[in-house]
């Protein structure tokens, strides 16, 4: 496959984007992320979202540690090229480090974060007792 495709992308100074992992039948967002050019490529070639983690400086490969892989199904650029969905099957449910299945499970009401959303699993029991 040519390279064309990522050549199209508005990466920003640093050579990434903001990648949203969506549920691809539920249409819910799970989590935000950021890829590279080679993250992006190799995502694609793989079929899983394989991540930039920009605190680690290293590609992260979703569940290479907790198991909860993200099974890539579609790849969609918004109309500026700036933005990447990735429509994603999440493996074992969980997709936030901190056991829930969105990492957007808290709700502004009253003024307050309010958590709606259970954790489904111990991130201890998780990741040993660190996070991903």
């Amino acid at each position: 496959m040519s390279e064309q495709w990522l050549a199209e992308i508005n990466w920003d100074e640093r050579g990434l984007i903001p990648v949203i992992a969506q549920d691809y039948q539920t249409g819910r967002v799970l989590m935000v992320a950021w890829m590279n050019a080679e993250s992006l490529q190799l995502s694609v070639q793989e079929g899983r979202a394989i991540y930039w983690s920009r605190s680690r400086k290293k590609l992260w490969r979703k569940g290479e540690e907790s198991g909860h892989v993200q099974k890539l199904h579609e790849v969609r650029l918004d109309c500026d090229a700036d933005v990447i969905i990735l429509q994603v099957e999440q493996l074992g449910g969980i997709a936030c480090h901190t056991g829930r299945h969105s990492c957007f499970y808290r709700v502004l009401q009253n003024g307050q974060w309010i958590s709606v959303d259970p954790v489904l699993k111990d991130p201890h029991e998780i990741y040993q007792g660190g996070k991903a």
